[in-house]
C-alpha cells in the first residue's frame, strides 16, 4: 500500500476475480531513526499473510512543511499526498484488505499540527540504533543533522505514549540482527499478534511498496534477504560528526533503558527508596542521580586522588560543618590541590543541594573534592588544568549502625589498610584496624572507644583519623565529668572492656556488643555509652550551621 495521490483511483479499479471486501485494519506504527534497519523490518512484516505495509507515508508532508531539499523532492511531492492530516485519515487509517497495516515512520517526520489520532489509534513500537552506527551510515550518503536523526523525537514519542498508558515495546537493531527470531517473537508478543516464520526471509530486490527515495537509500536493503549479523568490527567514526554524536548518544542511552526484556538500566533495590530521585552537585551544577557523573579523565578515576568528608543534617542544620570543612581544606592543602573552590563556594553548593532535595533532617552528605579533570591520562599533577571537582551527594540516610541494640566487630589482620572485606566475610558490622606495632588504631570506617570501670579511653590519633565526632565525644565525656584519656590500647583490652563504642559522622555513637566473637560486658548497651549517646543527640539537635530557607514545622 503506497501513500500516493492516485491511491483512491487505483483502489476502486476492481475486477470480479480480484474483488476483496475492505475492512477496518489494526495499524501498527513503527517509529525509528533513519538508517536503523527499519526498512528491513518493514520487509519482514510484509511477508506476513495478514499484513500490508506503508513506507514513510508522512515523508511528503515533512518535505512540504520543512522545505528540506532532496534529489527526489519534486517527484515525491508530485506523486504523494503532502497534507499530513489527509494522509493520516485517508491512507494510514483507511480500510484495507488485511488484518494489520504496518506503517514505517521516521520519528523526525512527526511534525507539529498533525492530528492526535496518529498517536491515539493503533499499536506502536520503536526501533533504535546506536548513533555511532547511524551517523556513520548516514554520512556515507549525506551528512545528517540532529533533527534528521530524530532521537529527540523518539524520546518525546515514547513518553507521550507512556502518558497515554500505551508504553511501546522498544527493540534495538543490533539485537534484531543477532537473534531475529527471538526479537521478532518478543515484538509480536508485545503487539498481541501471532509470530510467523515467514518474517525471517524475503526476496532480494526493490519492492512495490518502496518509497520513491529507495534508489538513493535502499541499496543494501535491496541486496538483503534476511536480517544479517552485524560486522564484527565497525566502520571508523567520522570526526566531523563528533558534536552530533555528543547530542544524540545520551538520548539513545535513555531509550536503551526501555528495551524489551532489558537489564541495561535495571536498578537493584535501594536501601532507602526515596533516594531514587536525588539531585546531586557535580562540578558547578546540580544533576539528576543517573546523570551525576565525573569524567574518566578526573583524578578520582585516574588514581583515586581526592578527599572527602561526611556531613549529617539535623533539624535544618548541618552539624559540625565548619570543623568538617576545616579538615577538608587541610586535607586538600596537604595534598597540594590547586584551584580549590573557596569555603563559601563549597558551603553554597552544600546548601543549594540540600534545598533542592528538600533535605532538612535525617540526611547525610558525602562531600568529595577531587584534584580535578586532567588534560590527558596519567598521574602527574601537571595534567590537572581544569581545577578541582566538587561533589555534593546528599541522601536520605539514617545512622548506618543500630545504635539502640549495638553492633559486632572483628579484628582485621591487615594493618592500617582497608580491611572491610574481612569484616564482611565474618558477618561483622565493621573491622578493627591495628597500627604497625599491633595496637588498636580505629575501625575501617569509624573511631573507637572503650569504657573500663567508668573510665573512657580511645587510641591516640597517630594512626587513626582525628575524627570530628571523636573530638566531640571526648569533649562531651569531660563535660559529663567522666575520666577521658588517649593512650595506646592493646586488642585484649577491647576484648575485656565493660563497654565499647564507635564514633563517626554518619554512624554517630554505635554500641559494640561483640569483638572477635567475645561478648563485650554483659552484651547490652552500657550506661556510659547510653549517657554519651543522649548528650550527643541533644547537642546535634541544638547546634549546627542553619540551612538557608529552612522553616521548622
Amino acid at each position: 500500500m503506497i501513500a500516493r495521490k492516485d491511491l483512491e483511483s487505483e483502489c476502486v479499479i476492481e475486477t470480479v476475480e480480484s474483488k476483496m471486501v475492505k475492512q477496518e485494519v489494526e495499524v501498527i506504527h513503527l517509529w525509528s531513526s533513519p538508517r536503523s534497519l527499519s526498512t528491513s523490518l518493514m520487509y519482514s512484516f510484509a511477508q506476513r499473510d495478514d499484513t500490508e505495509v506503508l513506507d514513510e507515508p508522512l515523508y511528503a508532508n515533512y518535505l512540504q512543511v520543512t522545505g528540506e531539499q532532496t534529489p527526489y523532492r519534486e517527484e515525491l511531492l508530485s506523486k504523494w499526498e503532502s497534507d499530513g492530516n489527509k494522509v493520516i485519515q485517508e491512507i494510514i487509517f483507511a480500510p484495507g484488505e488485511k488484518t494489520y497495516r504496518f506503517v514505517k515512520h521516521i520519528a523526525s517526520q512527526r511534525l507539529p499540527g498533525l492530528t492526535p489520532d496518529l498517536m491515539k489509534r493503533g499499536k506502536h513500537c520503536m526501533l533504535i540504533r546506536n548513533p555511532l552506527d547511524v551517523v556513520t551510515s548516514y554520512n556515507k550518503v549525506s551528512p545528517p543533522s540532529f533533527s534528521m536523526l530524530g532521537y529527540y523525537n523518539l524520546v518525546s514519542i515514547y513518553h507521550e505514549l507512556c502518558d497515554q498508558g500505551k508504553t511501546p515495546p522498544v527493540i534495538d537493531s543490533d539485537l534484531l540482527r543477532e537473534d531475529p527470531e527471538a526479537t521478532l517473537r518478543g515484538l509480536c508478543g508485545d503487539l498481541g499478534i501471532p509470530f510467523q516464520t515467514a518474517m525471517l526471509k524475503w526476496e532480494s530486490g526493490p519492492k512495490p511498496f518502496d518509497g520513491v527515495w529507495a534508489p538513493y537509500w535502499y541499496k543494501n536493503s535491496h541486496k538483503s534477504t534476511s536480517f544479517e549479523l552485524p560486522n564484527e568490527y565497525p566502520s571508523p567514526f567520522p570526526s566531523s560528526m563528533y558534536n552530533l554524536l555528543e547530542q544524540s548518544l545520551p538520548l539513545y542511552n535513555l531509550l536503551r533503558c526501555y528495551l524489551r526484556g532489558s537489564s541495561n538500566c535495571a536498578q537493584p533495590e535501594l536501601p532507602v527508596s526515596t533516594n531514587e530521585k536525588l539531585l546531586v552537585w557535580v562540578g558547578d551544577q546540580i544533576m539528576p542521580r543517573e546523570s551525576a557523573k565525573v569524567s574518566v579523565f578526573d583524578s578520582i578515576v585516574q588514581g583515586g586522588d581526592g578527599v572527602w568528608e561526611g556531613l549529617q543534617i539535623y533539624n535544618g542544620k548541618v552539624f559540625k560543618l565548619e570543623e568538617l570543612l576545616d579538615r577538608l581544606f587541610d586535607s586538600a592543602k596537604a595534598l597540594a590541590f590547586s584551584n580549590v573552590p573557596t569555603r563559601e563556594q563549597v558551603k553554597e553548593a552544600i546548601f543549594k543541594t540540600l534545598i533542592r532535595n528538600e533535605m532538612f533532617n535525617d540526611a547525610h552528605v558525602r562531600l568529595t573534592l577531587t584534584r580535578g579533570k586532567k588534560v590527558t591520562s596519567g598521574m602527574s599533577p601537571s595534567f590537572n588544568q581544569y581545577g578541582c571537582t566538587l561533589i555534593v551527594l546528599a541522601e536520605w540516610k539514617p545512622p548506618v549502625y543500630d545504635n539502640e541494640k549495638g553492633i559486632v566487630l572483628v579484628t582485621a589482620t591487615t594493618r592500617r589498610n582497608s580491611p572491610n572485606i574481612e569484616g564482611n566475610n565474618a558477618h561483622a558490622d565493621d573491622a578493627i584496624m591495628l597500627d604497625k606495632d599491633g595496637y588498636v588504631s580505629e575501625t575501617n570506617a569509624t573511631n573507637i572507644f572503650l569504657v573500663k570501670k567508668g573510665c573512657v579511653a580511645t587510641p591516640y590519633s597517630d594512626y587513626c583519623l582525628p575524627g570530628v565526632t571523636r573530638a566531640t565525644v571526648m569533649d562531651l565525656a569531660v563535660n559529663e565529668n567522666l575520666v577521658m584519656v588517649e593512650r595506646r590500647i592493646g586488642l585484649s583490652e577491647f576484648h575485656t572492656a565493660d563497654e565499647v563504642f564507635t564514633t563517626g559522622t554518619m554512624g554517630e555513637l554505635s554500641p559494640v556488643l561483640k569483638v572477635d566473637g567475645r561478648t563485650v560486658g554483659d552484651g547490652m548497651v552500657g550506661p556510659v555509652t547510653r549517657r554519651l549517646q543522649n548528650v550527643y543527640t541533644k547537642l546535634n539537635s541544638e547546634s549546627g550551621v542553619p540551612i538557608p530557607g529552612y522553616i521548622h514545622n
